[in-house]
């Protein structure tokens, strides 16, 4: 009995110092994408603070959208910035997003820039759809999972977060964003656009 044990120790020590070669640690074998997942987590960790004190209500959004060298920015899609968007706004859908393209919408890095998205607007779920990631619930045999699942919330995701760190990233830091939900509604709002030319 001691052999056979004093045997299996023998071959599981000798398996060990085998060496193993590691796939996960081996650059890939074609030309990389120019992704950096961690240019964008350095870039998130010092944004925070900054965002955290350029929130403002409509009001003060309104208010500096009358203040010269501001612009109001609206990067949402072609079709739906077209179809309606806050009067005065420019656009620059997400995707276009480049330096080049920046610049010809925004004069300078010292330009007031002021952000909204869909987020920002209810009661009008087709052209301003609230971006949102529901919770899905568990499989039914889960009990506590599904009780869980029950308390979970949405997860919002809202195109102002993308917008707000890449116009930082790309060295804009005037930048506001709208931090309340109005109702379509409202009578503060005001829009133009296709549907309103009907």
């Amino acid at each position: 009995m001691k052999l056979k044990r004093s045997l299996a120790v023998a071959v599981f020590v000798l398996a060990m110092s085998v060496e193993v070669p590691n796939v996960f640690a081996q650059p890939p074998k074609y030309k990389q994408a120019k992704v950096s997942f961690d240019d964008f987590k350095e870039l998130v960790e010092g944004l925070e603070p900054h965002r955290a004190q350029r929130l403002i209500d409509f009001d003060t959004f309104l208010k500096k959208a009358k203040e010269p060298n501001t612009i109001i920015l609206d990067s949402r899609s072609a079709f739906r910035f077209d179809r309606v968007h806050l009067k005065g706004a420019k656009h620059l859908a997400f995707t276009d997003f480049t330096q080049t393209n920046l610049a010809q919408v925004i004069p300078s890095f010292d330009t007031t820039i002021l952000i909204y998205c869909n987020n920002n607007f209810e009661g009008d779920e087709v052209d301003f759809a609230t971006k949102m990631a529901p919770s899905f619930p568990p499989p039914p045999k889960d009990r506590i999972a599904t009780q869980m699942a029950v308390q979970a919330r949405p997860r919002m995701m809202a195109l102002n977060i993308p917008t707000y760190v890449n116009l930082y990233g790309y060295g804009y830091r005037n930048v506001y964003e709208l931090n309340e939900l109005l109702s379509v509604k409202d009578p503060r709002v005001v829009f133009e656009g296709s549907l309103k030319k009907q």
